[in-house]
């Protein structure tokens, strides 16, 4: 192909991506103003995902039904499974969300989701990226709790933007050059900044940091920056610090530093770098829950990916629950059953201070199930 055909191709590849995206900002800002209506019935969706999804979920399952029995059994809360979001499904029917999973997801108001493999390569999306773009679901919540070292993170991650938004749409011009897109809108930066702010001021929390590489990309990240800056000026109560991703990297191992910091503002690429950092600094990515919040819908899940290795060398059945337990607290939390995700929180803490469940991910530790059969007879 000839170099000016190549450019063409890629000019008009470019401007159907920029058409669509300002139609997502029209159709946000149509949005914003509306309310989540109140339910009688809570339903819960639970899906397991792919590789150890189905084992942890299934055990964090047992442990919902413990918990909200009442509930359930009153009518107030409902747990629906949703099948089909499988990485066989996916690749048999071509579809990121196959047809009729996506309205099964779409009847619940949280859903409670084990991690999904995305195949490499490919023009498959990631299931996750997709429903955040679906349900839109803005905020990615990650809270990191080290009291001993004075740690208390919370990080607010924008989901439906920056590089993810566009990352399987990118331009390849023949064999001299791939070129992919990041996307910052102000309205996308303006509802995560306010639901950090409205959470630090919930929480007493004082310390903004915003994380970018503004002296690089300096229109995305620069205005990423400007707007949390124009917000902040409704909490004029909040402390605003800019901080470059790669110094935030180091500083979050820093001990010195670490403890000053108390709420995160992050685009979604740097944001899903430093939590699954800061998740290795709490005890590993396997001990982090996650939550993706919007106006309509919540997800909640672990962070980590769904460990084909650990089910080809045979062991998934020793995979540690923590972090879908952690999602399911926040799951809680979100629901306004905070009750439960007190009683939640405590089982965890006397379950982990049993020696005898502890997890390994590994044939030297405790089973899923084994950890999981302890955690419940602690639920008080």
């Amino acid at each position: 192909m000839e170099k000016n055909q190549m450019i063409e191709n890629a000019l008009a590849a470019f401007r159907t991506l920029l058409e669509e995206q300002l139609a997502r900002v029209e159709r946000m800002e149509a949005q914003a103003e509306s309310e989540k209506k109140a339910k009688q019935c809570l339903t819960i969706g639970i899906i397991d995902g792919d590789g150890i999804g189905p084992i942890i979920v299934g055990q964090a399952q047992r442990v919902a039904e413990k918990l909200l029995e009442k509930e359930i059994e009153n009518g107030t809360v409902k747990l629906k499974r949703i099948e089909g979001l499988t990485i066989e499904n996916r690749l048999a029917t071509g579809k990121t969300l196959p047809d009729g999973v996506l309205d099964a997801i779409k009847e619940c108001d949280v859903l409670l989701k084990g991690p999904t493999t995305t195949p490499k390569g490919g023009n498959m999306e990631s299931a996750n990226v997709a429903l955040r773009r679906e349900l839109d679901l803005f905020a990615n919540v990650r809270p990191v709790s080290l009291p001993e070292k004075g740690i208390d993170w919370a990080f607010f991650r924008e989901n439906t933007e920056g590089e993810y938004v566009l990352g399987s749409r990118g331009v390849q011009l023949g064999d001299k050059m791939a070129v992919d897109f990041k996307v910052t809108t102000t309205l996308g930066t303006e509802r995560i900044a306010r639901a950090a702010f409205e959470f630090a001021r919930r929480n007493g929390k004082k310390n903004i940091a915003i994380v970018t590489k503004a002296n690089i990309m300096k229109k995305t990240d620069g205005n990423f920056s400007a707007i949390c800056h124009e917000v902040a000026t409704d909490y004029p109560e909040l402390i605003l610090e800019d901080w470059y991703v790669d110094i935030m990297a180091a500083n979050l191992i820093n001990e010195s530093m670490a403890s000053r910091f108390e709420v995160f503002v992050l685009p979604n690429l740097y944001g899903d770098i430093l939590t699954d950092e800061a998740a290795q600094i709490q005890g590993g990515v396997g001990t982090a829950g996650s939550a993706n919040t919007g106006d309509r819908y919540g997800m909640f899940e672990a962070i980590h990916g769904s460990a084909p290795r650990m089910v080809e060398q045979g062991i998934a059945e020793y995979a540690n629950p923590a972090s879908i337990l952690r999602a399911l607290v926040m799951l809680l939390d979100h629901a306004g059953l905070s009750d439960h995700a007190k009683r939640l929180t405590d089982a965890i803490a006397k379950t982990d201070a049993d020696a005898s469940v502890r997890v390994t991910g590994d044939r030297d530790g405790a089973t899923c199930k084994q950890y999981t059969d302890a955690l419940l007879q602690n639920l008080t």
